[in-house]
């Protein structure tokens, strides 16, 4: 974040915290506003009705007008030609790969998120008894095809419990997960994967993947990263992080049409990750040869840094998909390159830091369910307890009045999202606690924060 992370330390509390807490924010609002000129033009690129502040990016983002015109014109084309959507988009892999620093071999413009986490997980020759270790904060699109995996295969998952709050770093991950995997070898459990979301959509704690990846290749494990709200936020060079799978959302941060995503499929051993790739089948597919090239099974993959054969563009051919919406996403992610990857994740968790700042501030730093003081942990995804009385945060419905009122009672309304967050694992009978998510993107600014905050504020004290 630059000079935004020098301000670093806990705020809240009462006398001199306070007074720092207010010096604080207030250095971090001079540095978000000093490039407003250029924020306002990417703001203008974008269509969004100016009655609300659109805050739940992590669900669905918005197209650019010019990605909205180009999708139109596409489509329209399509039309006047009766054409078809054959093909491996080739050419639009080429154009987007370089952005997520892998090659065109190894990127996949998927339907979404649960599309490409059904393709990794259920891609893979699993036997029974393997396991793999996740955690309690997973989103559905990653533990169904998990369950499909243990309903079919015999496959065992094994679940960590996450910290939540501030008080916690990105070493308390790996040793999480070390210490999950030596636990479950003692007992003579057979480890074979890692999956875990980076951010998790519950609290928007950024699980640190570059530690993570050094429990894998330690262990040599497969590893499986539901990303869903990394493209478009975070400026990540996937091939540096060498993880297996990378599933993404193209219609969050991204903001491409609604129904797309990024699939990233590891395709060459690298220095990065000297693990040999695992077996791996599609299992979505219409340009499955029976060996890829002549004389090589699907499951003699690169040992070096040479790709064996195109993974990508078979699971990228799907028989007639809707090419305009895959060209839209390519142009999608052209703008982001235009703008530049990097600047937009500085922003969005600069604002995002911004954010919970104002929130320890009013509320306390123990109100936060994500960090914000280890820079590893950060994500744009902003989580926390707004309640007046602190014991509401069980009440789910309590809960979704809050959101609904935000929007309905503030000039403009506030669009966020509330989400459940596990306290434990499954069947502990400890209940979830319910609280709020706020995306904070490229069409934000300082002022739409303080807004948010004085707002939030304002409900938790109406509502009791």
């Amino acid at each position: 974040l630059g000079p935004l992370a020098a301000c670093g330390g806990d705020s809240g509390g009462g006398g001199s915290g306070v007074a720092h807490a207010a010096t604080k924010t207030g250095a971090m609002r001079t540095q978000l506003a000093q490039d407003t000129g250029f924020w306002n033009q990417v703001e203008a690129m974008f269509t969004l009705d100016p009655t609300k502040v659109f805050m739940n990016i992590g669900t669905a983002g918005s197209m650019p007008k010019e990605v909205l015109d180009y999708f139109d014109n596409e489509s329209r084309q399509l039309a006047r030609d009766s054409g078809n959507g054959y093909g491996n988009f080739l050419a639009q892999r080429q154009q987007i790969a370089p952005g997520f620093g892998v090659d065109p071999d190894e990127l996949v413009m998927s339907y979404n998120t649960s599309a490409g986490m059904c393709v990794s997980i259920l891609g893979i020759p699993w036997q029974r008894g393997d396991v793999v270790v996740t955690t309690n904060h997973e989103h559905g699109g990653g533990l169904t095809p998990l369950q499909i995996a243990i309903d079919r295969y015999g496959v065992e998952a094994s679940y960590v419990k996450l910290p939540i709050g501030n008080n916690q770093s990105a070493g308390d991950y790996a040793n999480l997960f070390e210490a999950r995997i030596q636990q479950l070898r003692v007992q003579g459990k057979r480890v074979r994967a890692m999956m875990w979301s980076a951010p998790t959509y519950k609290t928007g704690t950024m699980l640190p993947i570059a530690e993570l990846m050094e429990v894998v290749k330690r262990h040599g494990l497969i590893s499986i990263v539901d990303g869903a709200h990394l493209p478009g936020m975070m400026a990540y060079n996937y091939a540096e992080l060498g993880m297996d799978f990378m599933s993404g959302a193209g219609h969050k941060w991204q903001c491409g049409p609604g129904s797309t995503g990024i699939l990233i499929v590891r395709n060459k051993v690298r220095t990065s990750n000297p693990t040999p790739l695992p077996p791996f089948f599609p299992v979505l597919s219409s340009g499955y040869p029976p060996t890829q090239p002549p004389g090589v099974k699907w499951a003699e993959r690169a040992t070096g840094s040479t790709a064996t054969y195109d993974i990508a563009a078979v699971l990228q051919s799907t028989g007639s998909m809707n090419a305009p919406m895959f060209r839209s996403l390519a142009k999608a992610c052209e703008v982001w390159d235009r703008i530049g990857r990097q600047k937009i994740e500085t922003y969005d968790l600069a604002l995002s830091s911004y954010l919970k700042e104002k929130i320890a501030e009013r509320w306390g730093v123990d109100r936060l369910y994500s960090p914000k003081d280890d820079p590893k942990l950060l994500s744009a995804l902003t989580s926390f307890n707004p309640f007046a009385n602190a014991a509401d945060v069980t009440n789910s419905q309590k809960s979704s009045q809050f959101v609904a009122r935000l929007l309905s009672d503030y000039a403009p309304g506030f669009v966020i999202r509330n989400v459940n967050c596990p306290m434990d694992v499954a069947g502990s009978g400890v209940p979830d606690h319910w609280i709020v998510r706020i995306s904070t993107h490229l069409w934000h600014d300082a002022a739409d924060i303080d807004r948010l905050v004085d707002a939030m504020w304002d409900l938790s004290r109406k509502m009791g």
